[in-house]
């Protein structure tokens, strides 16, 4: 005679918690590679028309260009990098002339 254990209330409720828990997790862990694929889509992107963006050092502040709409993108503490500069504005000067020079000529990428 073989005697079977049949689970008891509490633990098919143990399981069955076990199981939301665990899909939940995985739930998250499939939302974050969702978030994390969306972003990498738009990094070094140009926000007003999606092409890729050029990386310009100027002056010792890093500057991304568009070269098809020609926006000029500054990452936080750039602008504040000019300001806090002694002759600000000179320098914001230079960077705008070597920035609209060098698209037109395009040339978008300068040490």
């Amino acid at each position: 005679m073989s005697t079977e254990h049949k689970p008891s209330k509490n633990e098919e409720e143990y399981f069955a918690q076990q199981d939301r828990e665990l899909l939940e997790q995985q739930r998250k862990q499939a939302s974050a590679a969702a978030a994390d694929a969306e972003r990498r889509t738009h990094l070094m992107k140009c926000p007003k028309d999606g092409y890729d963006l050029d990386t310009v050092t100027l002056h010792g502040v890093q500057i991304e260009t568009c070269p098809r709409c020609r926006g000029i993108w500054l990452d936080a503490g750039e602008l504040e990098t000019i300001e806090a500069h002694d002759d600000r504005p000179a320098l914001l000067g230079r960077l705008l002339n070597d920035i609209f020079t060098g698209m037109r000529r395009g040339k978008h990428k300068v040490g």
